[in-house]
């Protein structure tokens, strides 16, 4: 039986030149040094306003926090980058010249902006080193996939983000077998191997041991600088530990911005939000 007639049988296909080989990127213009544009977002559900007149300007290569109470609109914040909703009003960008707000959320993942929700998601049933090479950038389509071949450059990348992730030891571990830290480790492995330069990253240390957490900074840190990372999370001792630049989330706008010691003296921001944890 040949490769085709295995993928025939396999997928159930008359011929697998019916799958498109994807269209490139667009090309991604850093020359003022934002990667991304919010400004003067506002979408309302069923008339309550889950973002209003929201403005955020993120570098590129920047590590930043965002925090803010329950319903204050950090998910839909993301939903909106990542094209999951669309805003009543306002403006996206990407860089300078891709406007999100005309996209769909499979070209704003391939335009380079990844994103990490909460729970990880990962094929429980493959070994690690599989996950990260089913997430690796490139064609998707059956028949490449299925006659794939890792080349040397494909390998090294994968055992890069192994190091990365500090699961070198592991590679041939079932996903489902992992840790509850070491998934989220895995699932922020599979976003890189896909080239993001934008990690919107949601709640990453939920239920995670101390160790864990002191590994997932260490490993979100290191990404800043090669990629822009947007880091959501309620853990303030988390958020000091990796914090740069906050940004404070009140009823779907920026409270307050700046470094951490500034938001957590912002008077404003402890009535609504830090009085909740002991600085």
């Amino acid at each position: 039986m040949t490769a085709r007639d295995r993928l025939r049988a396999i997928f159930g296909i008359e011929d697998p030149i019916i799958f498109p080989i994807p269209e490139s990127s667009p090309e991604l213009d850093l020359r003022h040094g934002v990667i991304l544009y919010l400004e003067g977002i506002s979408v309302s559900f069923d008339g309550f306003k889950a973002i209003d007149d929201l403005n955020l300007y993120i570098d590129d290569g920047e590590l930043r926090c965002v925090i803010g109470p329950n319903g204050a609109g950090k998910t839909t914040m993301m939903d909106i980058i990542t094209g999951k909703t669309k805003p009543d009003s306002g403006s996206a960008w990407f860089g300078g010249t891709i406007d999100l707000l005309q996209m769909d959320e499979p070209g704003i993942a391939e335009a380079g902006i990844g994103r990490k929700f909460q729970k990880p998601t990962v094929f429980e049933e493959l070994i690690v080193h599989s996950n990260l090479e089913l997430a690796m950038a490139g064609n998707k389509a059956a028949w490449p996939t299925f006659l794939a071949r890792l080349d040397d450059g494909q390998k090294d990348r994968i055992n890069e983000t192994l190091k990365l992730i500090n699961l070198e030891s592991l590679t041939k571990t079932k996903a489902g077998s992992l840790s509850h830290g070491q998934k989220q480790w895995l699932e922020i492995g599979m976003l890189l191997m896909q080239n993001p330069k934008l990690l919107l990253i949601d709640e990453p240390v939920a239920g995670m041991t101390q160790q864990e957490m002191e590994r997932t900074a260490e490993l979100l840190t290191s990404l800043a600088g090669s990629h822009s990372v947007v880091v959501v999370e309620h853990d303030m001792d988390f958020i000091r530990s990796i914090a740069r630049k906050v940004s404070v989330l009140h009823q779907g706008r920026i409270l307050a911005e700046g470094t951490m010691d500034e938001v957590q003296n912002n008077q404003q921001v402890i009535e609504v939000y830090l009085g909740e944890y002991p600085c």
